[in-house]
């Protein structure tokens, strides 16, 4: 498939572009922030937007949904347990000095479990909870790929090169975390590449072998 990684704003957020390898539709995970930026990344692709997919609801995440949905006239998938946060973005975001972000009335709600067709993919919505309560990743492989392909896991901010998703933020816990990450580790192949929310890419494997954070999971 094609992926497009765009770091965008002070935070230095991953927004990701994905679509088939062929075909005219696309998906968006992440807007941070900098719409105007991934419109233009959207037009230079040549690709129609068919949705927008949060993993959560931390404002670094979400701060372009608005004007890239009114844009693009594309939908918004939203954790069913954060809508209201991106209902009322400014309520939530904890610092001063970031903003402001308009708020969104999520289109389409996600819990874990679903399995959407867009933009040429087939996505499994996996439940991981831990960073925030509603956190979701997305597993996506291409229409007509079979289970031994590995996927590709757009996993938000649940795990990292040599980190792990921070859990002292409302709603975070370390133990319900671990237990997102061994879902992951559990359900998909080590070669799984893994597009976080921050900072590069990596793997399940990789991660599993190296990241201090997990020595409790490869135990």
């Amino acid at each position: 498939m094609r992926v497009g990684m765009y770091t965008v704003g002070p935070v230095q957020e991953n927004c990701f572009l994905v679509a088939a390898d062929s075909g005219d539709k696309a998906i968006i995970i992440d807007p941070g922030e900098e719409a105007p930026r991934l419109l233009a990344e959207i037009e230079r692709a040549g690709v129609t937007l068919e949705a927008i997919l949060l993993t959560h609801t931390h404002f670094d995440h979400l701060g372009a949904v608005a004007p890239v949905a009114k844009a693009t006239g594309a939908p918004v998938y939203c954790p069913e347990l954060e809508q209201q946060v991106l209902a009322n973005v400014m309520d939530y975001v904890p610092y001063a000095g970031f903003g402001p972000f308009e708020s969104y009335d999520a289109d389409v709600l996600v819990k874990g479990g679903e399995q959407l067709q867009l933009g040429g993919l087939d996505i499994d919505v996996v439940f991981t909870p831990g960073h925030s309560p509603g956190h979701v990743t997305y597993a996506a492989r291409q229409i007509g790929d079979d289970e031994s392909v590995a996927p590709a896991l757009f996993s938000g901010d649940v795990l990292f090169q040599q980190s792990v998703g921070r859990t002292d933020l409302p709603g975070g816990d370390m133990t319900v975390l671990l237990e997102s990450i061994r879902t992951l580790m559990d359900r998909f192949p080590d070669d799984s590449v893994v597009h976080p929310g921050h900072m590069g890419l990596t793997t399940l494997g990789q991660e599993r072998a190296t990241n201090p954070f997990l020595t409790s999971l490869s135990a």
